[in-house]
């Protein structure tokens, strides 16, 4: 039933080692030296995200070959990943629950309790950037930063105690390389995908299609659903739901999906079996986990499996069933995601609801790998036109 894929004192600011477009695009780490083509495999590049609910840092260096796609024009470079079984080996990681947007939709503000546990976060963040010697790295926000009316004063401070630039990113670029980070696990034999990321402040929805002769996945069109398992549980409540309160947040949801659908017709294209579905999130991989029964969450037996609807909407139910205690005590949602898991559930339920695709690849990948994805592309790219 489910196939796997195996894995791939202050600091002083931290400064652009070239001048991309967005100058706090890209930045070095505390070497902030250029590297050439021959030393292209030993440097080391970092990817952060920093959403409504987490913070999650990913550095990783280049797989020998390193391969730069030509771009032939593409408006769209961001779903065009590294060709390559393996773009990237892992070298250290980061992630931890900050609810950074924990009462923006109420308020409009980030808090300061949010603000403060966030950057103890990113500072272990930059530790880790510098212990490693990035020579390249992005970081960046998404949507409660771009809800809040205070985060340029909060991204000030990030700066000042981290050393840290962090960019606000769009919905659009956020969808793009989500797509571009998990677009490896798509098969190109079916020509359409629907990919989702359930955030904690928003939902991502992308309609993309594939070819065969062409790497990647081509993105059509996205929106972004400003609802997420932060400000859904907010609005619902985190404990025990009803079925009838479970209806309405699926209700919520679905009326802006169905607009979506409406625009491209995607239902027509589930009908006829061309349709593939990819979900990127928290929700996803913890209700695989637990399908899974794992004692505890193992990315190897996440990432790549495949969920039939039927099983998710076991998982569901069993969700239900328990209070925050108890689904607290299970071992791949723990006491601090414990509230948020059913606004996720009733989020995944809205979109299979419209597309019954009948089943979804799951991903534990995403943003940051698809940001490692590009500065690893387009740092292939300038060392071939130095050389």
């Amino acid at each position: 039933m489910f196939e796997k894929l195996p894995d791939q004192r202050q600091p002083e600011p931290v400064r652009p080692s070239a001048a991309p477009a967005n100058p706090a695009a890209t930045q070095p780490g505390a070497a902030g030296h250029e590297w050439s083509a021959s030393g292209m495999e030993s440097a080391a590049f970092a990817a952060l995200d920093l959403g409504t609910n987490n913070c999650r840092l990913l550095i990783a260096k280049p797989c020998a070959p390193l391969v730069a796609e030509p771009d032939q024009g593409d408006e769209n470079p961001p779903t065009r990943p590294i060709t390559g079984p393996r773009a990237f080996e892992v070298v250290d990681a980061f992630s931890r629950i900050v609810r950074l947007g924990e009462g923006v939709n109420r308020s409009g503000v980030l808090s300061r309790p949010a603000m403060d546990r966030t950057i103890d976060a990113l500072k272990v963040c930059a530790a880790k950037i510098r212990r490693r010697r990035v020579v390249r790295a992005r970081l960046v926000a998404t949507e409660a930063c771009r809800r809040a009316a205070n985060c340029a004063d909060f991204l000030n401070r990030v700066r000042d105690e981290t050393g840290l630039a962090v960019e606000i990113i769009t919905a659009m670029e956020e969808a793009s390389l989500a797509l571009a980070g998990c677009a490896t696990l798509l098969d190109d034999a079916c020509p359409h995908a629907v990919v989702f990321d359930i955030g904690g402040g928003s939902t991502e929805l992308m309609w993309s299609r594939l070819a065969p002769d062409r790497p990647g996945a081509e993105l059509i069109d996205s929106i972004s659903l400003p609802l997420g398992v932060i400000n859904l549980s907010e609005n619902f409540g985190g404990d025990m739901l009803s079925a009838d309160a479970f209806e309405r947040m699926v209700a919520m949801v679905r009326a802006p999906i169905e607009a979506f659908e409406a625009r491209h017709g995607i239902g027509a294209q589930i009908a006829a079996g061309r349709v593939q579905m990819l979900g990127t999130s928290g929700t996803v991989t913890t209700l695989a986990g637990i399908h899974l029964g794992l004692p505890f969450y193992d990315r190897a037996q996440v990432d790549g499996c495949y969920l039939d609807f039927l099983e998710l909407r076991h998982v569901t139910h069993r969700l239900m069933a328990l209070d925050c205690k108890g689904r607290a005590q299970e071992p791949c949602i723990g006491p601090s995601r414990a509230d948020l898991v059913l606004a996720g559930c009733a989020i995944l339920e809205a979109i299979c609801r419209v597309w019954p695709v009948g089943r979804l690849r799951v991903a534990d990948r995403g943003v940051r790998e698809g940001i490692l994805h590009n500065l690893m592309r387009d740092s292939a790219a300038s060392a071939l036109r130095r050389s």
